[in-house]
């Protein structure tokens, strides 16, 4: 008798479908298309994609509440996500100064600045919408393990980033080493802030500016 597949299962297969349609659209366009097309256009359509699809259609329940994209508690979720957020930019304003003796790279106009925030907010919406609204919340209500939750979500996290880091020439030697540990990293840390606040703007915000710093001072 064939047995049927439980939720977390069919939660790790949409997982799976993501991972497999971004594989090939990195190796097919590599970083051949502008930034604002990844993470505007495509990333959305492969990441959110079938996650609305699995969310509407199977599980029958509204997009925005099954993955937590609430006003609740808003106030609190945004001072989270805020000092956890200027946290990794003085982190990486560091780094930076270590390296360059600037604390700021230099000649970044206002318009270039905006462009990169915009990259990274939609960036962090794709990405936390299915590694944290998605698969962590049904991890977690399926298991009711925190740790175990926490670090599954965040090693698959780290492998749906491994076609992005692959074929991004500019990640190389120890730059590429510091990006995959950060990675692991942000990871571990918004998934524990986002089971704390139950709510995905925290981990979205913390995202954001952890992207942010990648692109100004890595």
């Amino acid at each position: 008798m064939k047995q049927e597949v439980s939720h977390t299962q069919k939660v790790l297969n949409i997982w799976a479908i993501v991972l497999i349609l971004w594989s090939f659209y990195r190796i097919f366009f590599k970083t051949s298309l502008p930034p604002w097309f990844d993470e505007f256009i495509a990333k959305p359509l492969v990441f959110i994609g079938p996650v609305y699809y699995f969310i509407i259609h199977v599980e029958k329940k509204s997009f925005f509440p099954a993955v937590d994209l609430s006003k609740k508690n808003l106030a609190n979720t945004l001072m989270i996500g805020c000092g956890f957020g200027a946290l990794f930019l003085l982190l990486g304003s560091i780094a930076y100064w270590v390296k360059m003796h600037s604390f700021f790279p230099a000649n970044q106009s206002a318009g270039l600045l905006l462009s990169i925030l915009g990259i990274s907010f939609a960036t962090s919406i794709s990405e936390e919408i299915l590694s944290r609204g998605f698969v962590l919340k049904r991890l977690y209500a399926d298991s009711h393990h925190f740790v175990s939750s926490v670090f599954l979500s965040s090693v698959l996290f780290f492998i749906l980033h491994i076609p992005m880091i692959m074929t991004d020439p500019a990640l190389q030697g120890i730059r590429l080493i510091q990006v995959m540990v950060s990675d692991f990293l942000l990871s571990l840390i918004v998934s524990t802030l986002y089971l704390k606040t139950k709510n995905l703007w925290t981990p979205i915000i913390v995202h954001t500016c952890y992207a942010l710093a990648l692109y100004l001072f890595i």
